[in-house]
């Protein structure tokens, strides 16, 4: 496992190398002069020269570039301009909101997708599993945002059962903090149910196959044990690297939900900087979520190796 493990970390280095480059190029190409931006309606010339010697624009790009990322690597992601406070405090309120928001989406997607994929493909061909595919296929064609709004209508405005947007921590009100997050961590989990639930199906069907699937039954255990003890935990091992990357993904994909529930996370944060030009802000999240993400890879393969004896061999 230890060759295992320093080989990933070997090509996960030059990987976020890349990655810091691309996203330092990617956020030259955002439009307008960040200086002239913050220096107001009268955009006085004194006061342009200063902002841009303060955020380094008035040096050549790859100093830029080597001052931004010494800073990085000591743990300085700069300051918002816009609000004068450290990225790395703005990133730390905002990414347990996110993390929160992406993991209970993982687990509704998980409560669904995985048994319905189970149940469509050990009931192959009967009306579970055309029920289980019209479900899948609902879910990867419904936008997040109609899907949210529809439930805004329905359980806040018609039923008034959930509040219709906002957040509350969950140190203040654990139930008022449920009750806000339940509709966006739906729709976040429905459309990854989906793809969730065509996977596992997929994987099913491959393992029940199986010579050894075969053999469990021909041995005359019962159905339930073939199923959950044999295939299913052989069938789960693929959908380890689909949960750990999709949690990624839900880190990074959560900009529309956030702002159709007014949900103070990474999303309303990228969003806002984008439009302000606080090129510090934008550079400190779209780094934290592609550095979050390939750490999830890795500890994805991790679990994968662990899992799999055929790695180990």
């Amino acid at each position: 496992m230890g060759k295992f493990l320093a080989g990933r970390l070997a090509s996960i280095l030059p990987t976020l190398f890349f990655v810091t480059l691309l996203i330092f190029g990617l956020q030259q190409l955002l439009p307008g002069d960040p200086a002239m931006v913050l220096a107001g309606e009268d955009q006085d010339p004194n006061v342009i020269a200063h902002l841009r010697q303060k955020m380094h624009l008035d040096q050549p790009l790859p100093l830029q570039y080597v001052h931004w990322i010494s800073g990085v690597l000591h743990g300085d992601l700069g300051e918002s301009l816009r609000i004068q406070k450290p990225v790395t405090e703005l990133i730390l309120e905002k990414l347990p909101v996110t993390a929160q928001l992406a993991s209970m989406a993982i687990l509704i997607a998980l409560a669904i997708g995985v048994p319905a994929g189970v149940i469509s493909a050990v009931k192959k061909g009967t009306a579970w599993d055309y029920a289980a595919n019209v479900f899948a296929l609902w879910g990867l064609s419904t936008p997040n945002f109609w899907l949210g709004i529809l439930m805004i209508l329905l359980f806040a405005v018609q039923l008034g059962w959930l509040p219709a947007s906002g957040y509350i921590s969950p140190f203040e009100d654990l139930k008022g903090n449920l009750a806000a997050m339940i509709m966006p961590a739906f729709v976040l989990g429905n459309a990854f149910a989906a793809v969730l639930m065509r996977h596992t199906r997929s994987a099913m069907l491959q393992v029940l196959s199986s010579d050894y699937v075969r053999t469990a039954r021909a041995k005359g255990l019962s159905e339930r044990v073939v199923i959950l003890k044999h295939a299913l935990r052989n069938a789960l091992t693929p959908v380890i690297t689909l949960g750990a990357l999709g949690f990624g993904e839900l880190l990074g994909g959560t900009v529309l939900t956030e702002s159709v529930f007014s949900i103070p996370g990474f999303g309303k944060l990228i969003v806002d900087a984008v439009f302000n030009r606080d090129y510090a802000v934008v550079q400190g999240v779209v780094l934290i979520t592609a550095t979050t993400y390939i750490v999830l890879n890795l500890l994805a393969d991790l679990a994968y190796f662990i899992v799999n004896p055929r790695m180990r061999g």
